[in-house]
Order: structure tokens, then sequence, then C-alpha cells
């Protein structure tokens, strides 16, 4: 069952995807990012990216995260928090879009959450994603 997603959930996702922010591993880049899901069932997850010499095979926070929930039997996104210390309003890429959208149940339901500032701003997959690929 999901939890009501309220400004306080918003808030706790965005602090702990803040949290995580700091164990990203990018020597690389210097581009930290952390993040926190919300899956349908109401539990949540957090990832941060981490690079690889091998550039191709760097794995951006969102999708850490997600595969976290999958990997605990959790398959459906409500809601993702996305932060960067370098960034305000950091969005997910496209990689990180199409893999949201594979996993949440309708586009127009799932909350993109980032930080501008002190401020916290809401977005829905389907507007950063308008496109998405679909067998």
């Amino acid at each position: 069952m999901t939890k009501a997603i309220t400004q306080k959930l918003y808030q706790e996702m965005m602090d702990k995807a803040v949290e995580v922010s700091k164990n990203a591993y990018c020597p690389y880049s210097k581009f930290a990012v952390g993040a926190c899901v919300l899956m349908d069932s109401g539990n949540i997850y957090t990832g941060c990216n981490y690079e690889n010499g091998s550039f191709g095979m760097t794995i951006c926070a969102e999708r850490n995260a997600i595969g976290t929930a999958i990997a605990n039997g959790d398959k459906k996104v409500k809601a993702v928090a996305i932060y960067s210390p370098n960034k305000d309003n950091c969005t997910p890429c496209g990689a990180c879009r199409e893999v949201i959208h594979e996993f949440s149940e309708n586009d127009e339901n799932v909350d993109i959450i980032v930080k501008i500032g002190d401020d916290i701003k809401v977005l829905k997959l389907a507007y950063l994603l308008p496109e998405s690929f679909n067998l």
C-alpha cells in the first residue's frame, strides 16, 4: 500500500537523497548524485551514482536505487527524489527517465522531486519524458 505522498514525505525523501549523495563515487566527473525512490508498496530505497574508468559502466543514482528496489521485489515506482550538491534542479538523465518509466504504472502519476535552493519542486515523469519508449 502506497504511503500518502505529502510535502513532508517529499522532504523526507529529499533528505535521504542528500544524505546518500555523500556516498557517491565520482572521481572522474566530480558530479555526486543521490536518489531516493518511493515504491507502490510504500517502501523507500536510496542509491548514489558510481563511476568507472570505463565510462559506459557508470551507474546513475536513480538506476542504483531502482535496482535495489527490484532486488527487494518492488517493481512499481511512485516517486523519485534526486539531489546533487553540484546543481540545482538536477533532473534524471534520459536513460534514467526511461528506466523510471519502465517501472511505473502511469507516467502521469510518478513524481520527480528536485531541489532548487531551499525549495522542493515536483514534476511529473510524463512532463520530463513526453514520448517514452513502449513496446
